[in-house]
Parts: C-alpha cells; structure tokens; sequence
C-alpha cells in the first residue's frame, strides 16, 4: 500500500476503491462524504454486516480510556491491538490533577488508584547524589501542605505505573461486558462473539482503509497457525490511539510539527527488593538523578515496596548502539550507580526510545472520520508528565462529542472543535515540557558539566566523521581497516565523557575545593528558587483553557493567548468561572438528600454516564426564569440539559421565592445543594449566585451569564447558545441578522 501526499493548497479524500490511499480533490475518485449516521449502536448493512459505530487502534491507557467514556456514553465501541499481550514495562507514571479527577468518577477508579500506589511520602521528592549510597548533593520535595487539602479539587495527584493502570481498565471493561480475543480465537470471515461490539483484539494490526458510503472498511491483519489471515472491520469513526508511532496518522499522510530527536536513551527496567528496602528506610524519592566519575543517570522509583526500578541512560548512536547495552552492561552501570552490587538484581527488561516535542498538524482527517489521540497527536519530553495525562483529557474531550454526534444530539461538525481545543492545548504543553527540560539540565550545568556537548549526538558524529575524513588518507587506516576507525570513534566520545566526568571527581565535587563548594552552592540554589525539574503544575493541570471551540465566547473580550510563562516555582491554580475553563471545585451536599452530610463536588454534578449538560443558578428569581427556559428549549432540541440550584452556606434554602414556581414543570431535571463552606478561592462563585453557568458534559465551561446583562428573550438566546454549541442549523435570530 502507498500513500499519495498532495500539495497543501489541494483539497484530498481518500480513494474509496484504494486501501488508504489519498487522491486530490476533484480526480475521478473523488467522492463526497456523508455526514456521519445518528446511530450509537450497530447498524445493519445492505450485505447484513454489522457496521461498529468506532473502533480504536491502540489499547493503551488513552485508548482504553476513551473506551470506557464511549461505553459509558451509550456509544458502541471496539479495540484493536497490535501486540499480542499487555506490555508490563512501568513506562508512564505520574498522574496529575485533572486525570485523577477523571479517574475518580470512572467507577471508583481514582480511588483504587489512591490505595495501591506507593504511600506518598515515599515519592514526594527527587533526590540528587553522587550514587544511591553515597553522598546526597539535593533534594526537592514536590508537595505542598495544599495538595491534601482537597481545597481546589477533589482528589491528589498519584504515582501508579502504566502497566498497572491497564490492569484496572482492563478490568473495568471486562465488568462492562467487553471481552479479549487473542488472534488464535479469530477468523478472518467470522466477527468474534458474534457482533463487533464491545471487543478487545489483541495481535490485530490495523493495515489500511477505504471510504464507503456509510463510513469506513478498516483492513486488520493477524496470525493465526503461522499463517497471515486479513480482517475487514466497518466503523463509522475510526481512532488512532496507537502510539507515537502511529499507523493511523501515517495512513492518512498527517506530519508531526516540532523538534525531533532532543536525545537518545536506553529504558532499563529491572526489580530488586533489597534497593528498595534500602532507599525505602534511608532516602525513600521518585526520582533520582545520579553524577558520579563512572556513570551518570536517572533512576526512576516505580515501588519501593515491591523495588521496581527503571533507570534511563543516554547514549549517542551512531558511536554507540543499542547492542552494546546487553545485561550485564546495564548490570555493570546499575551497580556504579548504586554504589555496590546488588545480589537481587532481576533485569526484565531494556528498550530504547528518542525524546521528541512534536505536535501533528492536524487531529484529523476525511471529515472528522479519522481522529488522533494521544501519543499519535503528540510527544512530549517525559519532564513534566504531559504525555499520558494530555492523552486522557484528548479522550475525555473527544467522547462526548462523538456520544452527541451518534446520538443525533449534535452535527458532526462538533467533532471539527476537537483539534480546536485540543491542540492548542498541546502546544502549550509541548513548549512547557521543553521548559522543564532545560531546566532540569541546570543542574548537571551547575556541576561542571555540559549537557550541550552531552546531548548533541549531531556535533559529536559530525566531528568524528571529519576526524574520519581525515584519517582515512593515512596509511593506517588501509592497515587497520573501516572497522579500525569506529573504535577511534568510540574511543575519542568515550574520552570526551571521562574528561566531562572528571569534574564529579571527590577530589573536586566537595565544600573543601574552592570550586566544588561554589558548585554545590550554585545546585542548591538551583534547587531552593524551584528552577530545577519540576513535578507538578497545578496551574496548567487544571487552569487549562479553550480558547474557541464548543463555546459561547463573549466578543468584547479578548483573552490573551497561550503563552508559556514559566520559570521558578510551581504556579498555583486559581479557580475561574471563565468560558473554556474547567469548572471550579467547591464541596457541595445535596438538599432534601436521605444523607444530607454527605459532601460531594462541583464536579459530580456533572454524570458521567450520559452525555448532559449542567445548568448552575442561584435562588433568585430572574434565575428561575432562565433555567425555565433554557429547560423548555433543551426539550424542544433533545439535549439533555440538567438545572442545578446552588444555596450559599448563609442562605436558608426554606426561603423560598415564587419564582422557583417557573420550574416545577422539569422537576425531574431540577437538583438542589448548598455550599457546605465557602473557601477563600472560591470567588468565581459569585458568578453563579448572581448569574448562571452552562458546563459542558466534560466539566468545561461553555457558557456564561451576569443578571446585570440584559437578556431579552431567554428562549431565543438558549436556542443560540444549544445550536451553536450543538454545530445545529442557525436560529431564526441569526438568520434576522444575516439578511440585515
């Protein structure tokens, strides 16, 4: 299969007669598309094959994720994957703020997360030493006495394996009705279990596609008895969730924006219970960045309990390959690291990767029936942990627009916000992570090295190939041969390394020498001002915003633009009721509830479970008028819209206006909960209290209202506000303007 790519300014379809292949528009395959089919389950061919409403590639934890959200949605979904088993390689570990708020609303997930991880306090910190038993040179302790107070959300960040996180999906999805099919359990003229719903497919690559009429034919190929055996899976929505090397976005020809190949490292994962207990008694961290003359690394504390490691080396090809890092090399560096040997040591496994910051230049394609999520619209360096985290919310973002398209609820034109919110988002992380990058080489700077020269592969290979060159007119170099000049080459990088490591020499790195007491001042200063890597960012965690997209924006305003403003420490989220922004926390109890002491958040007004909209007013009667009609219009349009009336904790919900008469008609979408204590950031509610506030099924703000703002017909501003956030045909009032 080959894929055709056009100029930019041609608009392209994929051919409908050629597998993944790209035309330019007006060629004689060139097809209009139709709008996606209202339909969330699975629907009937012409031939009686069932079409799936969406099927993803990748059965990572985005991919499972928005498995779960579509499910949960009423949407009908499959996943495909290319390996044949779950990886247990610990990869991504830290879970931030908004993600775990996701997870606590996924059954309990956030909360089975918050009881197997490690017990905070024994990765609260980085630490930075000459080895893990020798001498520590810093350390930074990354939670404040603020993140357990659940004062602007309702749960903390968490340290959990990726590896174990799929467990907890995987089980989830099993409790849903989803079942796993190996490739061994599969043919190719037979849907597995009889329907293609709701279906794990392990060992099933994801080869190509063509256009239909009714959506897309996806080929899929596995092995089965030695043999390859080909699948064709129809889905309206097809989802590449499949990594950063993703299939999906090479086959529909979207290109990655940014910077490649920042640097090159060897993953090692290995288990050792006697380090953990060690570091667990002695100096229990996250994180542990390690100088010594011998060997320099990170090592990554998945557990200490169970002392589960994984140490990241760099090394610089084409001077080195990855052949060179067998075991017993990897051994060999663990044990200068760690300062001795480890007689538990248990290598499981060594995996190379490239440290990119890219973004794709587009989310998706052939009418929104082909989007990206995840690690396939974006790599991040791992400073920071953007990457899994920026993953879930694509899902989280992404699932109740396709829920509202296959619903009928909204056009399909919903879906083009998609890329509108999301990749700005990813930009923004993208240039923060980088941030974070350089920042954490300040400390490796601060103790005489250079991580510039470390780092630049390109000017070490460029250098060596001159020197190359040059030696080749010798005769020696016909005496020894080719082979004879990549020793020199390794030789003269390994030279290179030992004078650069010579400065972390104990004769030099200690408060006695002149120069190593005033690096060790330059790192803890470094460290104390927070200019060094930095582990949480609750302000862009959840002070993240949209800026255009499924909203209504206020023209007069004019929001800056996304800029990174970072440097220093952490920055504090401060909660706003802005348009875009995530709807702030505050500890709630349900009014005329059978438990009345029973606290929950603003956030679990929003459900899960179904795609709705949240209406939030104060008790006031020009409020009730409003909520009134915006009810009344939902129904006319089939959005599920729910009224939420929020009481102050000074205000006594037994007086009563007559307005609250204008609701008793959708009574059943009304809810009532008072404010259990006002907290000193929770000046954003005054919004509510004196207004309303529309908050999308993903928690994010869509619209917002003052009573001081005049608002003449609140039935023709609801219709407005739904159509426009819905993609729906123009209301009558934009009509009336357009023909003025």
């Amino acid at each position: 299969m080959r894929i055709f790519r056009v100029s930019r300014p041609w608009r392209w379809r994929l051919d409908p007669n050629v597998f993944g292949r790209v035309v330019p528009s007006g060629s004689s395959h060139d097809t209009n598309a139709r709008s996606l089919c209202c339909s969330a389950g699975l629907v009937k061919k012409n031939g009686g094959d069932e079409t799936l409403p969406v099927l993803i590639v990748g059965a990572g934890p985005v991919g499972l994720i928005l498995s779960i959200l579509l499910t949960k949605l009423g949407v009908g979904c499959t996943v495909v994957e290319k390996g044949d088993s779950f990886s247990d390689h610990p990869q991504a570990h830290f879970i931030n703020n908004r993600s775990m708020e996701l997870f606590r609303r996924l059954d309990g997930l956030g909360k089975d997360i918050l009881e197997l991880q490690p017990a905070v306090n024994l990765w609260r910190k980085f630490i930075y030493c000459t080895s893990l038993s020798g001498q520590i040179i810093g350390s930074v302790d990354h939670m404040k006495p603020q993140d357990f107070e659940q004062i602007v959300s309702p749960t903390s960040v968490g340290h959990f394996s990726q590896y174990k996180l799929l467990r907890l999906l995987l089980k989830r999805l099993l409790n849903m009705g989803f079942h796993i099919f190996t490739a061994d359990r599969c043919n190719s003229d037979q849907v597995p279990g009889g329907k293609w719903e709701k279906k794990i497919l392990t060992g099933h690559e994801c080869k190509s596609f063509s256009l239909t009429d009714d959506g897309i034919m996806v080929k899929t190929s596995f092995h089965k008895e030695g043999k390859l055996v080909e699948k064709i899976i129809p889905c309206r929505i097809l989802i590449g969730a499949d990594g950063a090397r993703s299939t999906v976005r090479k086959l529909v020809g979207i290109d990655m924006e940014g910077e490649r190949n920042m640097q090159n490292l060897v993953s090692v994962h290995f288990l050792s219970r006697n380090l953990g207990n060690y570091l667990l008694h002695e100096r229990p961290g996250m994180l542990f960045f390690i100088f010594n003359p011998e060997a320099i690394g990170v090592l990554v504390a998945h557990d200490l309990n169970e002392g589960e490691f994984v140490l990241q080396i760099p090394y610089y090809p084409p001077q080195q390959n990855l052949e060179e890092f067998t075991a017993e090399k990897c051994q060999e560096i663990i044990f200068k690291l760690v300062g001795h040997k480890l007689v538990d040591i248990n290598i499981r496994d060594i995996k190379p990767w490239v440290m990119h910051a890219e973004v794709a230049e587009k989310y998706s394609a052939v009418n929104n029936r082909v989007i990206l999520v995840g690690d396939a619209a974006h790599r991040f360096p791992p400073a920071g942990g953007f990457g899994m985290n920026t993953g879930i919310q694509d899902a989280h973002n992404l699932a109740w627009k396709i829920a509202c398209v296959m619903h009928g609820i909204a056009s399909s034109a919903i879906l083009d916000t998609y890329e509108m919110e999301r990749r700005p988002i990813a930009l923004f992380n993208t240039a923060l992570s980088i941030e974070n990058f350089n920042d954490a080489m300040s400390v490796p700077s601060a103790l005489g090295l250079n991580p510039n020269i470390a780092n630049s592969g390109k000017i070490i290979s460029s250098f060596l190939k001159i020197f190359a060159f040059l030696y080749q007119s010798s005769s020696r170099m016909h005496a020894f041969g080719h082979g004879s000049s990549l020793v020199w080459w390794k030789l003269l990088l390994e030279g290179i390394f030992t004078v650069g490591r010579a400065q972390l020499l104990p004769a030099v790195l200690n408060e006695a020498n002149p120069f190593g007491s005033a690096r060790l001042a330059k790192l803890r200063g470094i460290l104390e001002e927070g200019k060094s890597l930095q582990l949480q960012f609750p302000a862009e965690d959840l002070g993240f915003r949209y800026l255009e997209g499924a909203l209504i924006t206020n023209a007069d305003r004019n929001p800056e633009e996304r800029k990174v403003k970072f440097g220093g420490r952490r920055k504090e989220y401060i909660p706003t009721a802005e348009v875009g922004a995530r709807l702030p926390h505050m500890n709630l109890h349900l009014l005329d509830a059978s438990s009345p002491e029973e606290t929950l958040s603003t956030l679990d007004l929003v459900r899960g479970d179904r795609v709705e909209f949240l209406l939030l007013v104060g008790p006031r009667r020009a409020s009730y008028s409003l909520a009134s009609a915006a009810l009344k219009v939902a129904v006319g349009i089939r959005l599920p819209l729910r009224v939420c009336i929020v009481w102050s904790e000074s205000f006594s919900h037994q007086c009563i206006d007559d307005g609250r008469k204008l609701l008793q008609e959708h009574s059943g979408s009304v809810i009532e909960v008072q404010i259990k204590k006002t907290q000193a950031s929770s000046s954003w509610w005054e919004l509510v209290s004196r207004g309303a506030i529309l908050v999308r099924p993903d928690d994010h703000i869509a619209w917002q209202v003052s009573l001081s703002e005049s608002i003449q017909n609140p039935a023709l501003e609801f219709e407005r506000v739904f159509s426009q956030l819905m993609r729906l045909r123009k209301t009558k009032e934009d009509s009336a303007e357009n023909e003025q």
